[in-house]
């Protein structure tokens, strides 16, 4: 929800488009008719994904390898409702004595034991075998303590399956996830991580209050705080002080730590909760830290405008106890995008099929624009295997609720509210008037390529990151991640506060007078 937008420099044409005002620097001459897209070489995973959405093999490599690096495989044959319930049911102190993470060998071997033939491609078999890539966010929606997953897999297939019960079940299954996302949350919370911009001294010393206050304040029991991760650029800072700090009491030696990228993606189990001191940007940094499992994120408005950072610092202490005594917290769970870019192989390649490239979790959106080309730029759009359209504009912008304040909104796209899963399509400058922003289903896979006939290439960003090429015959997919980004609400109607707040939604200039 970042509210400044990215620095940055159309629907299928047909002949009913003919007399929409074109760009007076485009010419109508070429621009205004395509051609039928050329053949489209997909990958081996992107076909097979029509057989079943819950088939591994339709799953990026990386994305695989992610879930693996999570939460090793156990057995071929656990159903979900188990594997669910046990890794719910583990004690919070086995996370700091998990294994060291799985090396590229390992993942390698446990990937190969994980493939499905095309012979045994049912959803059970599917389902059984995906529960072992289950995102393990310890935030979830869990509905298998009230809804048996297995026994409606079981029932789904039935072709005589009834309509009503069928409606009974979709009934029960939203009103169990209405009832979740109410529930407060009650843990201990001992190992917290401060995320700052190590480089600002104001927020240096800023940090260094709330370290100092985390680790004295007596919580649980003992005597003193909780564990505090720090930026390990702060360890050598003067302004922090860690002598200072480790000096008031001998065991602050082993409770203050110090926080690295590497740390945040091999072992995210070990935070209980992260603490941001900033703006927006800063939330956005810690959604790039953690490009699995996201621990909880408390934010604190240190920032310019600050859609998500709704507690203010100077209550910190008030909030913090609150969130970390018997109160509790209530967290939204805000949907990110897993965008995967495959490369067309090379003309002297002996095989055909596309080379999976970057992949990225994002937060805020994916853009794809023309970049430093002066051609518009041509891509196509494709939903689940099937062309949609042929866009003609400056890029287009994919969002995710949460990203609807920031560059789709400056773009013409609408507010969305972070708790609806959709994805945000909005187009910029489009060629046709009539190509205007919309909501897609997050359940869509969608795929955007560059043509291979296409005069110029393309440029993706992802959440203003990674900035990447996408040449002729290149694509980008776009799917809802298996991890969200759990953010701490201050109060029910957050959302609407930030904004009236922020882009004074719905208020008046002026007043009327009497």
């Amino acid at each position: 929800m970042i509210g400044t937008p990215h620095d940055l420099n159309a629907s299928r044409i047909t002949q009913s488009t003919a007399g929409a005002t074109p760009s007076p620097s485009r010419s109508n001459s070429t621009d205004s008719y395509l051609p039928a897209p050329a053949p489209f070489h997909r990958s081996a995973s992107f076909l097979n994904r029509r057989i079943t959405a819950l088939g591994i093999e339709s799953l990026p490599r990386q994305t695989i390898m992610k879930a693996l690096a999570s939460r090793p495989p156990q057995s071929p044959n656990l159903s979900i409702t188990s594997s669910i319930n046990g890794l719910l049911a583990s004690s919070v102190d086995d996370r700091d004595n998990r294994s060291t993470p799985m090396t590229s060998r390992r993942l390698s071997a446990a990937l190969s034991e994980l493939q499905i033939s095309p012979s045994s491609q049912t959803i059970s078999s599917a389902y059984s075998r995906f529960a072992a890539i289950e995102s393990p966010c310890f935030f979830h929606k869990r509905f298998d303590d009230a809804v048996n997953i297995d026994r409606v897999l079981e029932e789904i297939q039935d072709d005589e399956w009834p309509h009503s019960r069928l409606m009974q079940t979709a009934i029960g299954v939203r009103e169990v996830s209405k009832q979740l996302q109410r529930k407060t949350t009650r843990r201990a919370v001992r190992n917290v991580m401060i995320v700052t911009k190590a480089r600002d001294n104001s927020l240096v010393t800023l940090t260094r209050e709330l370290a100092e206050w985390l680790l004295t304040t007596p919580r649980y029991g003992n005597d003193v705080g909780v564990n505090v991760y720090v930026d390990a650029k702060l360890k050598r800072s003067k302004r922090f002080d860690v002598p200072g700090l480790l000096s008031e009491n001998q065991r602050f030696e082993h409770m203050l730590r110090f926080w690295t990228p590497d740390l945040c993606w091999a072992s995210p189990e070990k935070f209980d909760l992260v603490l941001t001191l900033g703006g927006d940007g800063t939330v956005l940094f810690t959604s790039w830290l953690f490009q699995r499992i996201v621990p909880p994120i408390l934010s604190f408005s240190l920032g310019s405008l600050g859609f998500l950072t709704n507690f203010q610092f100077a209550a910190y202490q008030t909030s913090l106890n609150k969130v970390m005594g018997d109160a509790g917290m209530r967290v939204t769970m805000r949907m990110r995008f897993t965008c995967t870019v495959y490369r067309s192989p090379l003309p002297t390649s002996p095989s055909s099929d596309m080379v999976e490239g970057e992949q990225f979790e994002v937060l805020n959106e994916l853009v794809i624009d023309r970049g430093p080309s002066s051609y518009i730029s041509q891509l196509e759009l494709y939903a689940d295997d099937a062309l949609l359209t042929v866009i003609q504009a400056d890029g287009c912008i994919f969002s995710t609720p949460t990203g609807s304040t920031a560059y789709s909104l400056s773009a013409g796209g609408s507010l969305v509210h972070p708790d609806i899963p959709a994805i945000l399509l909005t187009p910029i400058c489009p060629h046709t008037l009539s190509f205007r922003p919309m909501l897609l289903n997050d359940t869509m896979l969608l795929r955007v390529a560059v043509p291979r006939k296409s005069r110029a290439t393309a440029y993706c960003s992802f959440d203003g990151k990674g900035r990447v090429e996408l040449r002729q015959g290149d694509y980008v997919t776009i799917a809802a991640s298996q991890y969200p980004v759990p953010t701490v609400l201050s109060q029910p109607t957050e959302w609407f506060d930030s904004i009236s707040r922020t882009l004074r939604w719905n208020t008046r200039g002026a007043t009327q007078k009497g």
